[in-house]
C-alpha cells in the first residue's frame, strides 16, 4: 500500500506559501506543469489551497500570454541558471520558455471535482481569460506556419530535458564557453542527471533566446535547436479540447472557433509524425526536417491527446504491452530495446509517474482499461520499491532517483493512485 499520508505532508513541507517546489533544494522555485500536476494534489485535501497554486502561477505570466517555466519567487543560492541568466524582463523573474500546457486540463479537473461549486466557478471564471492567452501564445507564436504542430526551442521546455529524441538536434548546438557552475551535482548523483555537455549546449540556447529577444520569428528561422515535441503537441491538444469545453460552460462562445480551428489543424497534421515500423508518432526536427527515430514515452502521449486513430491506438497498445515487459519496472521514458537507454539517468530511462498517468488515462479513452490497470500498478509498484515519493524511479531496480520528497509525484498518488 502507498502512504497518502506520507504524500499530503510532502506538499505541506514543499508549501512555500502561495506556490510549491518540487522538492527542498534541487528545485527551489516554482515550476509550471509541476505546479499544474501539484494543484491536482492539493486539490484532494485542500481545494483553496489548489486554487492558490494556480493563482500564483498565473501571476507570472506575461503580456503576450507566455506562461513560464521558472517563476523565480524568491533568491536562491541551490540552483543554476538562476533569474539573471535568463535575463527576462517580467513582473515576477522568470525563464523565457514554456512548458508543457496542462493547467487548462487540470483546472477543468479541479471544476469537475469540486462539483462546480460556486467557489470553484468564481476561480475559473477568473482564470479562464488568462488560460486563453496562454493558449493563443502557443499557436501565435509556436506555429508561424499555421502547420498545426507547435514547435520548442530548448529541450527544458519540453519537460524531457536530456531524452535521446533531442541527442541529434542537440549535437548542433554550439557548447558555451564560459565557465560556470551546476548546483544539481550537490544534491544527486551525476549519472542520474544530465552530462556536462547538455548543460553546456542548454545555457547557449537560454543566451541565443536572451540576445534573440525569444522573438518567435527569429527563433523560428534561426534557432539550431528546433523541434516538434509530441509531448508538447499531444498536452497542448487535449489542454485545448478542455479548454473549449470550459468556454462553452462560462459563456466565452467567441473564442471557440478560432480554438477549434487549432484542434483541427493538429488532427490532420498527426498523420505525418506516425511511424508505421515503430507503432507509434515520433518527435520531428524541424531544422532537417526529419522524424526523430527514438521510441520515447512521448511517442505515446498522442494517446493522452486523442490524437491517434483507432488503428494507431491498437498498435500501440501492442507496443505498450511489450514496452511493460522489457524492464523489470515500467514504463521507462525510453524503450530499454534503444541503445541510447539507460535506466536511470533522468529522461533517457527512468520511470515518470505523471507521465504513466497519462498514458494510462488515454489507454482508458481508447478502451484499453486493463492495460491502463497495469501502468497504475507498475506506478505504485515503483513507490513500493524506492518506499517513497522519488522525482523518478530506476527502471531496472525500482530505486528512489533525482530528488526525493518529491511533489508531484506525491500529488499523482493522491489523485490518480488513490484509486478513484
Amino acid at each position: 500500500m502507498i502512504d497518502l499520508d506520507a504524500a499530503r505532508a510532502i506538499l505541506r513541507s514543499n508549501d512555500l506559501g502561495g506556490y510549491t517546489v518540487p522538492t527542498r533544494g534541487l528545485y527551489p522555485f516554482q515550476w509550471n506543469w509541476d505546479s499544474a500536476i501539484i494543484a491536482l494534489g492539493w486539490h484532494c485535501f485542500d481545494e483553496g489551497r489548489a486554487w492558490h497554486e494556480a493563482r500564483t502561477m498565473f501571476d507570472g505570466q506575461w503580456d503576450n500570454g507566455l506562461l513560464p517555466h521558472i517563476l523565480f519567487h524568491s533568491d536562491s543560492d541551490s540552483y543554476f541558471p538562476g533569474s539573471e541568466v535568463w535575463g527576462a524582463n517580467s513582473r515576477i523573474p522568470s525563464s523565457t520558455v514554456s512548458q508543457p500546457p496542462v493547467w487548462a486540463l487540470a483546472i477543468a479537473m479541479m471544476l469537475d471535482r469540486s462539483k462546480a461549486s460556486a467557489a470553484a466557478r468564481a476561480e475559473v471564471e477568473a482564470l479562464l481569460p488568462k488560460l486563453l492567452a496562454h493558449h493563443r501564445w502557443w499557436y501565435r507564436d509556436r506555429d508561424l506556419g499555421k502547420s498545426g504542430l507547435v514547435e520548442t526551442y530548448h529541450p527544458w521546455e519540453s519537460g524531457m530535458d536530456n531524452s535521446p529524441a533531442w541527442d541529434a538536434p542537440l549535437a548542433r548546438v554550439p557548447r558555451v564557453e564560459w565557465e560556470y557552475q551546476r548546483r544539481d551535482l550537490g544534491h544527486v548523483d551525476e549519472c542520474q542527471r544530465p552530462s556536462h555537455g547538455e548543460y553546456d549546449r542548454y545555457l547557449y540556447l537560454i543566451e541565443f533566446l536572451k540576445h534573440n529577444h525569444a522573438d518567435p520569428r527569429r527563433m523560428s528561422t534561426s534557432s539550431p535547436f528546433r523541434v516538434v515535441d509530441l509531448t508538447i503537441v499531444s498536452i497542448l491538444h487535449r489542454a485545448t479540447r478542455e479548454l473549449v469545453s470550459l468556454c462553452q460552460q462560462f459563456g466565452l462562445d467567441s473564442a471557440i472557433p478560432d480554438l477549434e480551428v487549432q484542434l483541427a489543424r493538429t488532427r490532420a497534421a498527426m498523420s505525418g509524425c506516425w511511424s508505421e515500423d515503430h507503432r507509434c508518432f515520433l518527435n520531428r526536427d524541424k531544422v532537417s526536417g526529419t522524424p526523430l527515430a527514438e521510441r520515447t514515452t512521448a511517442s505515446l502521449l498522442p494517446l493522452f491527446g486523442l490524437l491517434a486513430s483507432e488503428r494507431q491506438a491498437s498498435q500501440m497498445a501492442s507496443l505498450i504491452e511489450e514496452w511493460l515487459a522489457a524492464s523489470r519496472f515500467s514504463l521507462a521514458s525510453t524503450h530499454p530495446e534503444s541503445p541510447r537507454y539507460e535506466p536511470t539517468c533522468y529522461w533517457r530511462g527512468p520511470v515518470w509517474l505523471h507521465i504513466n498517468w497519462m498514458i494510462a488515462d488515454g489507454l482508458t479513452a481508447y478502451g484499453y482499461d486493463d492495460l491502463a490497470r497495469e501502468v497504475r500498478a507498475q506506478s505504485i509498484k515503483c513507490i513500493e520499491a524506492a518506499g517513497g515519493y522519488f522525482e523518478y524511479y530506476g527502471s531496472e531496480t525500482g530505486e528512489g532517483c533525482g530528488g526525493g520528497e518529491f511533489s508531484w509525484t506525491a500529488a499523482v498518488a493522491l489523485f490518480w493512485l488513490a484509486g478513484e
